[in-house]
């Protein structure tokens, strides 16, 4: 196949990977900890934890998981924001030779439910605001050992008091829960230290997270990341970034701004196991959507670089206190998870100084296939061009190659490619092809330079504020409610969070409004899966063999 994109490939980045100098991400965690021990690793919450501390944290806290009866190969499910807890029980999963399972804190007992299920997690660390969540389902779940965290646990003794009393008492973020057997993080800490650490030997071609998504069914699927595919993504994302990194002063650690959940593969990747290659520290921010909160800490630090999301990088650039941030630092800001909007990116340069470059991946990715050269001075408006032993073609129905300018499927063929859907091999098959590329389900076009544009989607995701929602799982929420005989979700624009989720519903009683569904999406559905704005039809455009067209509703 042609690669018209090593062509216009930045200066000193190479077209393939050198030899792994790791067999596992155990393995490049012990480098990272043997090489830059005492060099901050987090800051949190005014905290900070050293490589050195998370170092024998993580040993600790694999001991602790060993100690239960846990084996190599058992899945961990995690359900926390950006805590400090996360990173330590992410190592230590790890370490013990694990599979991290990545669970968004969000999540409805329902979702819930059939991740553990699915994943057959016998372990889970959840952060105690969700655990009422994990009550509401546990039964239904093969989930043996429950360990629950708390915001303060990691900070100052007295400051983490004060904490966890403002979050449980005064602001009533903490739901009364019944989990009779579940631990403190605490005295789960307490318990590995009086274990004995057996390090265990993962190999490259072992899982090491399940990331689950919607892929193009909408039925949620582990993503079977392996230690070979996260390993070969750090090492193509530090290659690509290098251009951009290069220009931090010498001796000068690289700070990075985590606003990315560290439990989507993109924060989990690009902050997480990047910064532990690269021995950069991280700013943890708890929650981004409380933007004053987070120019507030932004304010403290002279950062480099900024991974985000287009949403993120708007409300920022666009509120009141950003210009008291200092930005003169900032080399590289990184988008993806969502398209990047021209007019955040021009808003963003303005603010800031340093232009937005736009890359794309997926989950099934690990994420990263496809990036703008980091040290661009402007915005493209493209996806960029595949990074360091990465192929993509466009493709027709058939899984033949286009012509150069001609629209179709993006496929994807590189070392971090998912080995398949997690117990479904027909999911699997349907998106691998025989020679190793990955079917996207996104349409794009290559130019001359090998620069790749997505034009459409063949899929009928919605992505919201970077997260994926999928109409079916929408729609079969929908129709459990009485009273609704269809419905049908699809995406239109928003200002804020890029698209948002609309319902069309067709009812057999009249007497059903759009608040009562709505509130019946509050009890069943992440947040950014709930509709904004529900429609009611008589009936719903379909096909000539029964299936709704989304597209009739779109137009």
């Amino acid at each position: 196949m042609q690669k018209p994109w090593l062509q216009h490939y930045p200066a000193n980045v190479p077209a393939e990977l050198p030899d792994f100098p790791y067999h596992s991400l155990a393995e490049l965690l012990d480098e990272a900890f043997a090489k830059h021990g005492d060099a901050t690793a987090f800051h949190f919450m005014g905290a900070t934890m050293s490589f050195r501390e998370l170092d024998e944290q993580s040993r600790v806290f694999a001991a602790y998981l060993q100690s239960l009866g846990l084996q190599q190969g058992d899945r961990v499910a995690l359900m926390m924001p950006n805590v400090l807890q996360y990173p330590v029980a992410v190592a230590g999963v790890l370490r013990a030779g694990m599979v991290v399972v990545n669970t968004n804190p969000l999540y409805t007992a329902r979702e819930l439910s059939h991740q553990l299920t699915d994943s057959g997690a016998r372990a889970i660390v959840i952060l105690e605001n969700m655990a009422k969540t994990l009550e509401t389902c546990r039964a239904e779940t093969p989930v043996e050992h429950v360990v629950v965290a708390t915001i303060g646990d990691m900070l100052p003794t007295v400051k983490g008091f004060i904490v966890n009393f403002v979050l449980r008492k005064i602001k009533k973020l903490v739901p009364d829960y019944h989990l009779p057997d579940a631990v403190p993080f605490t005295a789960a800490m307490a318990k590995g230290r009086e274990a004995t650490f057996a390090p265990v030997a993962s190999d490259r071609s072992d899982v090491a997270v399940l990331q689950y998504t919607g892929g193009t069914t909408g039925v949620s699927k582990g993503a079977t990341l392996t230690h070979g595919n996260i390993i070969a993504n750090v090492l193509q994302s530090e290659l690509w970034n290098m251009p951009a990194m290069k220009h931090i002063p010498a001796g000068e650690q690289q700070l990075t701004v985590c606003a990315l959940p560290l439990y989507h593969i993109f924060g989990f990747t690009v902050n997480m196991m990047l910064s532990m290659r690269t021995g950069g520290c991280n700013i943890l921010i708890l929650n981004p959507r409380d933007i004053a909160a987070t120019l507030k800490e932004l304010k403290k630090h002279k950062f480099h670089s900024f991974p985000a999301v287009n949403t993120l990088f708007g409300a920022l650039a666009r509120h009141k206190d950003a210009g008291a941030v200092d930005w003169s630092h900032l080399k590289l800001s990184l988008g993806g998870g969502m398209a990047v909007q021209a007019a955040t990116a021009e808003l963003w340069k303005k603010r800031t100084g340093c232009s937005i470059c736009e890359g794309y991946g997926l989950s099934e990715t690990a994420p990263s296939a496809c990036c703008n050269p980091t040290d661009a001075t402007e915005y493209s408006g493209t996806i960029g061009m595949p990074i360091p032993s990465t192929e993509l073609q466009i493709v027709d129905d058939d899984g033949k190659e286009l012509p150069m300018g001609e629209r179709g499927e993006i496929a994807i063929r590189g070392p971090q490619v998912m080995a398949g859907y997690w117990n479904r091999p027909d999911e699997t098959a349907k998106v691998m092809t025989k020679d190793g590329f990955f079917l996207t389900g996104d349409i794009g076009v290559m130019d001359e330079r090998g620069q790749f544009k997505i034009v459409d989607r063949k899929k009928d995701m919605i992505n919201v504020s970077g997260f994926n929602v999928y109409p079916n799982e929408v729609e079969e929420v929908v129709t459990r409610m009485p009273g609704i005989v269809e419905a049908a979700a699809i995406a239109v624009p928003d200002e804020n969070s890029g698209e948002t989720v609309k319902l069309f519903v067709v009812a057999s009683d009249p007497q059903i409004t759009a608040d009562q569904i709505k509130a019946f999406c509050r009890d069943n559905l992440t947040g950014y899966k709930r509709p904004s704005a529900v429609e009611f039809r008589d009936e719903l455009p379909k096909t000539g063999v029964g299936k709704v067209l989304r597209r009739a509703l779109r137009e």
